[in-house]
């Protein structure tokens, strides 16, 4: 029997039936067409538990009760303290539970403890950053001469679509529903399908903290069914997308026969430009950590590296390539050594294994065929 993830956030393990895990209008339900999907431990290829799988209507139901809370909740027009103190009870509740959510990211995601952890608090902070902003007037006046009173005001934009990545789940999704939040919008969140449970317990942790129902709202699946009928759906109002760049001008194409506002973060690979004056040591170090952090899927991830000419041929001894391509042998294993890939739980390095590589082999490494990228 597959496991299922505790409720209420603490990222526990248990045996039993699965509950469902789409959360729309303030209640767990499963998949309208009872559609499941297996959420995979990326370093040994073992299923952690299964998880509903929408489809097109249960996506409808979580954009129809978003915008009812919209406007029925008046969650746009509550004060700003109130959205405030939402924010930070969450923040409170992630730090409560900060331990089991790491772990559970772990599982999720692959990537070291040490690194789930750092995570963790830096969602926390997230929460606390936009809490105190909520309270802040965000708007100005225009000096239009006597008489007369401009003020440029902000308001809530209604419905948003958030789409978040697998290589940082909740870190990224953290950014995208905070702020959402905080300025009094309602939304419909959709994880990456392959990292979707430490989503579901900040959901979890957004519930017990007081949201109203239908302000935050929970849906899984796939990009090519979830995420395109949450995109293209009329009652949404903007769209909130980090992932790849083929995805990103679909979403731009289905934004404009709304129209609707988008945001989208389309990844990006940067060099390192090192010139001969520059301490080279520190400039290599500095360049394996760029390239290898979280196995290198990370969307400013240092995938090249552009060295003065003068440099050159001992940039190549002190620098690895993959396996068949120009670079020194004794560099690459220093750069192994470097950057250590272990089992997440216990690694103390920065290199863990991404989701992507659990589709080669149980085990495998990626560090052993270079950094990928999938943003």
């Amino acid at each position: 029997m597959l496991l299922t993830v505790e409720p209420i956030g603490t990222g526990r393990m248990r045996r039993g039936p699965a509950v469902g895990e789409l959360f729309i209008d303030g209640e767990w339900t499963p998949a309208a067409a009872g559609g499941r999907r297996e959420v995979v431990n990326p370093y040994d290829a073992s299923v952690v538990t299964g998880v509903d799988e929408a489809d097109a209507s249960d996506v409808d139901r979580a954009v129809r009760a978003a915008r009812r809370a919209f406007v029925e909740e008046d969650w746009a027009n509550a004060p700003s303290r109130r959205r405030a103190d939402l924010l930070l009870r969450v923040r409170d509740l992630l730090l409560r539970d900060r331990e089991d959510i790491a772990r559970t990211e772990t599982l999720d995601t692959g990537k070291t403890l040490t690194e789930s952890r750092i995570d963790v608090e830096d969602v926390a902070n997230a929460f606390r950053y936009f809490a105190e902003l909520a309270g802040k007037d965000g708007g100005r006046v225009v000096d239009v001469g006597p008489d007369v009173l401009s003020r440029v005001v902000y308001q809530p934009v209604g419905v948003c679509a958030l789409i978040a990545p697998w290589n940082y789940p909740l870190l990224q999704a953290s950014w995208k529903v905070a702020p959402a939040l905080a300025a009094g919008n309602t939304f419909v969140l959709k994880p990456s399908e392959t990292t979707p449970l430490t989503t579901i317990a900040m959901i979890r942790l957004i519930e017990e903290a007081g949201a109203p129902p239908g302000v935050a709202n929970l849906v899984l699946g796939s990009g090519a069914t979830v995420g395109a009928a949450l995109t293209a759906h009329p009652d949404v109002d903007l769209v909130s997308f980090t992932g790849g760049l083929n995805t990103g001008r679909a979403i731009m194409a289905s934004a404009s026969e709304g129209p609707r506002n988008i945001a989208l973060e389309l990844g990006g690979k940067n060099p390192n430009i090192v010139f001969a004056d520059a301490d080279f040591d520190a400039a290599v170090d500095y360049a394996l950590d760029a390239a290898f952090l979280h196995s290198g899927q990370v969307c400013s991830a240092g995938s090249r590296l552009l060295v003065e000419d003068s440099l050159h041929d001992r940039s190549s001894r002190r620098t690895p390539a993959a396996p068949g391509r120009s670079g020194s042998a004794t560099a690459w294993r220093r750069a192994r050594r470097a950057v250590r890939s272990a089992p997440p739980s216990t690694a103390r390095r920065s290199s863990g294994t991404s989701p992507s590589a659990a589709r080669r082999a149980p085990g495998s490494s990626p560090a052993a065929s270079g950094p990928t990228t999938r943003r």
